[in-house]
C-alpha cells in the first residue's frame, strides 16, 4: 500500500459562532487524487486551508508526512502547494512574473531568467495546448488563461502535495482534460493531489477517493468504485435533490412573437452574419470551447459589450426597442449575471445586503427627489430572494467577502432576480455553486420562464442544459455552428463543440474526422436530433493569438483543435497550406515551426519533436501553398531545416516537412509563426529545434499559434 501523505483526526475549526469543520477525519495516500466534495458553506475550502497550514484548527490533529504545518512558510517547506478558488494574479505583471511570485529570496533569484522563461513556456504550452509568450501581460488575457497561470504556479514548485480548490471552475471540457492529464503525470511520480470541485462529472473521471462534507461534518468517504454521480449527489444534496426533482417541469415556448430579436450580427470581425431570436417561455443554453465567441454573444445581449455589426431589439407590446448599451438593456428589463464575480460582480468593500440590493435602490426609494433608501421595502425583497437560493450567511451587514465563493455567486443571482427582469442573461452563473444550489437555480429559472419571460444561459457544463433548455446553441469561431433541441444528448453536443460528427468518440476515446461544412441533420438511433445544418468558414478562430494583438496563423484545412487530415501525415510528406494576417508593425521576416510536445517517455528525448522548421520567409509573404515544402513553391529566400525524423535516422525523410506519425496515442501538434525584427537569420544547415529557437526567439516581435491533434498512427514507423 502507498505511504500515508496526510492524516486528519477529529479536526474542528470555528469562526466566531460559525462551526466550519466539526470532527472531520481524513486520510490521503501518496500518488492518489483525493476529492473533497460538499455544498456551499460545507467547509471544503476551510478543510483545504487546514491541510495546507493556512488555517490552524481549534482542535484535532493534522499530520502531513508526519509533521504539522502551522503557517504557509512551513507548508511550503513540507512541499505543499495550494491553488485557491479565486483567480489570484497580478494583472499588471507578465505571465513569468506571476508564475514565480514568492519563489525568490530578498536579495537573489533562485535560478537564471532564461531557465525560468523556458520552464514557464513549457508548462503553459502543456496546460493551454498551444504556445504563449511568457512575457505577455496577464491583464490582457482571458479568465481561463489566468486560471491556468494560478494552476501552473502551484505545479512549478514540484509539490509533494497539491491542493486544487475549485481550480477547474473556469475551464471548458478540453481544458479540463489537459489538466487531468497533467494531474495523472504528477500522481504517477508520487504527488498526492486534493481536488475541491462542484463539477460531479469531473470527480467520477479523476478521483481515486472522495471525502464528502455537509455543514462542516464528514458524511462519508468513497472509494474509487463508489465515486459515482448518484452516490455523490445523494451525500451532498440529500433531501434537497428529491425536492428539486419533484418540482421539475419542462419549459415550453409560449409565443411566436420574440422577446429579443438580433439581426445580421457579428460578435467577431470578418465572420459570417447570423440572426437570433429569444421567445417567451424559452431557456436557451449557449456553450462552446473556451474563447469561441459565446461569452461575447451573451454579454452583447445585455449591453455589456458591443457587437461588431448588427442590431439588438427588445420587443415590448409589438414595439421594437433598441438595445445598445447597459443602460438601454436594463431599461428594457434585461438583467445580466457574470460568472467572474470577482471582476464583474461583487463589490468587496460593501456588505452582503448592499451587494444584493444596490441595483434596486431607486426602485424602492422614498423622499421624492431626495431618493432615500427605504429599507422597510427592501428588507422583504432581500429575505425573499436569498431564501429562494438557500444562501448561507451570517449577518446581512457582514462584508460579502465573508461568504464562501458559491454563496457570493448566489447573491449576484439573487440581485438579478430582484430587478424583476423580463429577460435574464446568465454568463456561466453556476460556476462555483453546489449541486443543491444549482437545483434551486434551475427550479427558479423554470418558474421565471413559465411566466412568459426568457433566459439565455451560457455554461461550460453541458450537463446543466439537460431537462432545462428549449434549445442549445454551440459556438465555434465566433458564430453559431450548431443548434440542438430536446431530447438533448451531452455526447452529441460535446462533439459539436469540437466540430466533430454527432456519432464521433469524445477526445481521449478515439479521434475522428473534423466536420467543417455540415449539409445534413443526422439523427441518432433513438431519434435524438443532432446539429442543424450550418455552414462554417474554415478556421476563423480570431482569438487564438493569446496576446490579443490580432496576429493570426491559419491552416485552411486544419482548424484549431481539429484532427490533422491523412494527406499530411505519416508517409505522406505533404506540407499543409498556411496563411497569416494581422502582421505586427516592423516585421522584417517570418519563421515557422510545427512541434509535437507529447513524445513518449521511452523515446528518452528531452524536448518536443520538430516536424517542420522554416526561417527567412520574406516580410511581404502571407501564405505557403499546400505541398510547397522543398519545392519551388516555397517563398523566395526561405530556408528549411531537418525535421527530427532525420535526428532519429528514420528513412524516407530529409530536409523540410515531416508529418505527424505518433506511435502510441493521439498527440498535439503546435503550429507557430514568428514575426521577426531581423531581415535574415544565419542558422547552421543541420541545426535542431533548440538551435532554431536560440536564433529565432531573441528577435521575435510577436508570435501566433494553433494546435491540432493526430494519432495513434495507422501504420508503423519505418525502423532506423
Amino acid at each position: 500500500m502507498s505511504a500515508v501523505v496526510a492524516e486528519l483526526v477529529e479536526v474542528r475549526k470555528t469562526f466566531g459562532p460559525t462551526v466550519a469543520l466539526d470532527n472531520v477525519s481524513l486520510r490521503a495516500f501518496e500518488g492518489e487524487v483525493h476529492a473533497i466534495i460538499g455544498g456551499n458553506g460545507s467547509g471544503k475550502s476551510t478543510l483545504a486551508k487546514v491541510i495546507s497550514g493556512v488555517l490552524v484548527p481549534d482542535r484535532g490533529q493534522v499530520s502531513i508526512f508526519g509533521k504539522s504545518a502551522t503557517n504557509p512558510s512551513e507548508s511550503k517547506a513540507l512541499g505543499i502547494a495550494n491553488v485557491y478558488q479565486e483567480v489570484l494574479v497580478a494583472d499588471e505583471c507578465s505571465i513569468i512574473d506571476n508564475l514565480f511570485l514568492g519563489a525568490d529570496g530578498l536579495f537573489a533569484t533562485a535560478e537564471p531568467y532564461e531557465v525560468r522563461y523556458e520552464r514557464a513556456r513549457q508548462i503553459m504550452a502543456d496546460l493551454l495546448g498551444f504556445e504563449i509568450d511568457p512575457e505577455s501581460i496577464v491583464g490582457e488575457l482571458p479568465l481561463s488563461v489566468k486560471q491556468w497561470i494560478t494552476i501552473a504556479r502551484g505545479m512549478l514548485t514540484e509539490p509533494r502535495v497539491l491542493i486544487l480548490d475549485e481550480s477547474s471552475a473556469a475551464l471548458d471540457f478540453d481544458s479540463t482534460e489537459r489538466l487531468f492529464k497533467k494531474m495523472r503525470q504528477m500522481t504517477a511520480e508520487g504527488c498526492a493531489i486534493f481536488i475541491v470541485t462542484h463539477r460531479i462529472a469531473e470527480l467520477v473521471r479523476i478521483a481515486d477517493r472522495a471525502t464528502v462534507l455537509r455543514d462542516g461534518v464528514s458524511v462519508g468517504t468513497l472509494t474509487k468504485e463508489e465515486v459515482t454521480e448518484d452516490n455523490i449527489l445523494r451525500l451532498i444534496a440529500g433531501p434537497d435533490r428529491e425536492r428539486a426533482k419533484a418540482t421539475k417541469k419542462p419549459v415550453t415556448r409560449q409565443s411566436d412573437q420574440p422577446l429579443i430579436r438580433m439581426n445580421d450580427i457579428q460578435v467577431w470581425p470578418d465572420t459570417q452574419l447570423f440572426d437570433f431570436n429569444l421567445f417567451p417561455g424559452e431557456i436557451v443554453g449557449v456553450t462552446g470551447l473556451d474563447g469561441q465567441g459565446q461569452s461575447d454573444f451573451v454579454s452583447s445581449i445585455a449591453g455589456v459589450s458591443k457587437l461588431q455589426r448588427g442590431t439588438i431589439h427588445y420587443i415590448r407590446d409589438g414595439v421594437a426597442e433598441p438595445v445598445f448599451d447597459l443602460a438601454s438593456a436594463r431599461s428594457n428589463g434585461i438583467a445580466y449575471v457574470s460568472g467572474d464575480r470577482k471582476k464583474e460582480g461583487i463589490f468587496p468593500n460593501l456588505s452582503i445586503y448592499e451587494n444584493m440590493c444596490m441595483s434596486i435602490y431607486r426602485d424602492y426609494a422614498s423622499g421624492g427627489f431626495l431618493s432615500f433608501v427605504n429599507r422597510q421595502k427592501l428588507d422583504p425583497v432581500f429575505e425573499h430572494e436569498t431564501e429562494k437560493l438557500a444562501t448561507k450567511m451570517g449577518a446581512r451587514g457582514d462584508l460579502i467577502t465573508s461568504l464562501s465563493g458559491g454563496n457570493q455567486q448566489k447573491i449576484l443571482i439573487a440581485r438579478a432576480f430582484a430587478e424583476r427582469p423580463n429577460v435574464l442573461v446568465l454568463n456561466d452563473p453556476a460556476r462555483g455553486i453546489d449541486i443543491g444550489a444549482k437545483l434551486d437555480l434551475y427550479r427558479n429559472l423554470r418558474e421565471f420562464a413559465a411566466r412568459g419571460n426568457g433566459v439565455v444561459f451560457l455554461s461550460s457544463e453541458i450537463e446543466e442544459f439537460l431537462d432545462l433548455c428549449n434549445r442549445v446553441l454551440v459556438f465555434r469561431g465566433g458564430v453559431i455552428s450548431s443548434t440542438f433541441e430536446p431530447p438533448l444528448d451531452t455526447h452529441i453536443i460535446l462533439n459539436a463543440t469540437f466540430g466533430r460528427r454527432a456519432d464521433a468518440k469524445l477526445p481521449g476515446e478515439e479521434d475522428d474526422d473534423i466536420v467543417r461544412d455540415i449539409d445534413r441533420r443526422p439523427v441518432s438511433d433513438d431519434e435524438r436530433p443532432a446539429a442543424r445544418s450550418v455552414r462554417l468558414r474554415p478556421s476563423i478562430n480570431r482569438r487564438i493569438s493569446m496576446n490579443q494583438s490580432g496576429f493570426l496563423l491559419i491552416a485552411p484545412d486544419i482548424p484549431q483543435g481539429s484532427v490533422v487530415p491523412e494527406r499530411f501525415v505519416e508517409k505522406n510528406i505533404v506540407s499543409p497550406s498556411l496563411e497569416w494576417e494581422g502582421v505586427p508593425e516592423g516585421t522584417k521576416s517570418f519563421a515557422i515551426s510545427i512541434v509535437d510536445p507529447d513524445l513518449p517517455a521511452e523515446f528518452n528525448f528531452p524536448r518536443g519533436f520538430a516536424h517542420w522548421m522554416v526561417y527567412n520567409i520574406p516580410s511581404d509573404c502571407r501564405e505557403i501553398a499546400e505541398g510547397a515544402s522543398m519545392t519551388d513553391a516555397m517563398p523566395s529566400g526561405s530556408q528549411e531545416l531537418n525535421s527530427d525524423f532525420v535526428t532519429f535516422n528514420i528513412p524516407g525523410f530529409g530536409r523540410g516537412y515531416g508529418g505527424p506519425w505518433p506511435p502510441d496515442r493521439s498527440h498535439r501538434y503546435v503550429f507557430t509563426i514568428y514575426a521577426l525584427k531581423a531581415r535574415s537569420l544565419s542558422i547552421d544547415a543541420d541545426a535542431d529545434l533548440p538551435a532554431f529557437a536560440q536564433a529565432v526567439l531573441p528577435v521575435v516581435i510577436d508570435q501566433a499559434s494553433f494546435t491540432a491533434t493526430y494519432g495513434p498512427a495507422k501504420s508503423a514507423m519505418p525502423e532506423a
